[in-house]
């Protein structure tokens, strides 16, 4: 896709877009700026009144390998002529077994797996919840405050982002005890790192555990990244910590890598940067490159329940499973996990420069291409710049840049991973232009 970016855009189709949506579509997470993409290449994305875009949202983490990757859709169209659906969770297809042996051959972990197919991160989360208290015969769950695994109510209920989340739907899943997670920036107990000797995660031993009897809790469940919190990069030790008191006490480790998989962090996996090995693994998002599928992966020894304990109908489906694979075969063949290296020291040098010359940037963090820049009013006293947020992330949408907010005055960085570094510096001069803007204003 060429052209420049747009700037003082026309938007009349999109509006009118945005306005028969309102009147028929039940959603209500959307963006605050008209986005209404047509058709899209690499990091670019065109709108249907022409205008172009340079993405760092990812379609929400999601294009990792970039938009319409050629051997991406060669493999979707391919099978499309053959056979687009073949229920695998009631039948047998080939693909999916080669995409689950290859899952299995990926997700941390040096022991034997199992994969279950399904649609999304929530359903993904949906399946280790109830995999982990069918094979352990227990209740309880623990989580994080900051967490966010989905929204349906198993799902929902390991969360604690929002609590706009929960707003009406009690009760959710019982059982469940959330603590605070390596914030460091806002540290719940008021300790800097690394004198606080990573009391976070002792927490969970110290007194978490003392809400359930050990024959009561099930797992842990845990973000290696914090993503809809903020992009929350926990401290070395933290993952490492909770993974030591989850063997200690017989309790199972969830990671929830929905976000933070296939490259996005420099690593297939984000565990893999703090040496985690989880019991069970949650996969989506980036896993087809845009078509629905989620995945969890378990332990052989963890995934005993009988035939029937669940299940779905659209779970693994065929252009799905193939277009998974060509993902994954990219992602290793143009070594986007050390372009995501490469490209995020850039991406934090660069933006650190941006914190130090304005004063609405109050934290930069992350790793790889997974970064979080936080906007406060006040440096010192750290208040959340929310106000402020969403007007950094219209101006920046109107010079051609689409930025996702995330957490309440935050932003995530998160392009494709095989985007260039003249758009990737592109995109970072507009951010910065439009923190410096909506600063003077």
């Amino acid at each position: 896709m060429k052209g420049p970016l747009i700037s003082n855009p026309m938007r009349q189709k999109a509006n009118e877009i945005v306005h028969r949506h309102s009147q028929v579509m039940m959603t209500s997470t959307m963006v605050p700026y008209p986005m209404v993409g047509h058709d899209a290449e690499g990091p670019l994305v065109r709108d249907v009144d022409e205008n172009v875009y340079l993405d760092f949202s990812s379609a929400v983490a999601v294009m990792n390998v970039g938009y319409n990757h050629p051997d991406v859709k060669k493999a979707i169209l391919d099978q499309a002529e053959r056979l687009i659906h073949f229920a695998g969770n009631d039948y047998y297809n080939a693909k999916q077994v080669e995409l689950a042996e290859k899952l299995v051959s990926i997700t941390p972990g040096k022991f034997k797996k199992k994969v279950f197919f399904s649609n999304s991160g929530a359903e993904s989360v949906e399946c280790a919840f109830k995999l982990a208290r069918w094979h352990t015969k227990k209740p309880g769950m623990l989580s994080f405050l900051g967490a966010f695994h989905g929204r349906t109510f198993g799902a929902l209920s390991l969360s604690a982002c929002k609590a706009l989340h929960k707003k009406h739907f009690a009760p959710t899943v019982p059982q469940v005890v959330h603590v605070p997670y390596a914030y460091c920036y806002r540290c719940a107990y008021n300790l800097e790192y690394p004198s606080c000797d990573l009391w976070c995660a002792k927490y969970i031993e110290e007194v978490a555990l003392r809400f359930f009897p050990n024959e009561d809790l099930a797992a842990v469940i845990v973000e290696p990244i914090q993503g809809e919190a903020g992009y929350i990069a926990p401290p070395q030790g933290f993952l490492s910590k909770i993974e030591s008191t989850c063997r200690k006490n017989d309790v199972l480790l969830i990671a929830d890598e929905v976000q933070t998989g296939f490259a996005r962090t420099g690593k297939m996996f984000a565990c893999e940067h703090f040496g985690v090995e989880p019991d069970i693994t949650t996969l989506s998002k980036a896993l087809a490159a845009g078509l629905p599928m989620g995945a969890t992966v378990s332990r052989v020894e963890v995934a005993d329940w009988d035939e029937g304990s669940h299940s779905n109908t659209m779970g693994g489906n065929m252009l799905s499973a193939v277009a998974a694979l060509a993902n994954i075969s990219v992602i290793e063949k143009e070594d986007l996990c050390g372009k995501a290296q490469k490209l995020g020291n850039h991406a934090m040098k660069r933006l650190e420069e941006v914190k130090e010359k304005s004063k609405l940037v109050g934290d930069v963090r992350g790793l790889g291409l997974m970064i979080g820049v936080e906007f406060v009013k006040d440096k010192n006293t750290r208040e959340r710049a929310v106000s402020e947020t969403e007007r950094i992330v219209v101006e920046a949408f109107n010079n051609g840049l689409i930025l996702l907010p995330v957490g309440l005055n935050c932003v995530r960085i998160a392009p494709p991973l095989n985007i260039d570094i003249a758009h990737l510096d592109q995109g970072i001069d507009i951010l910065a232009n439009a923190v410096q803007k909506v600063a003077a204003s």
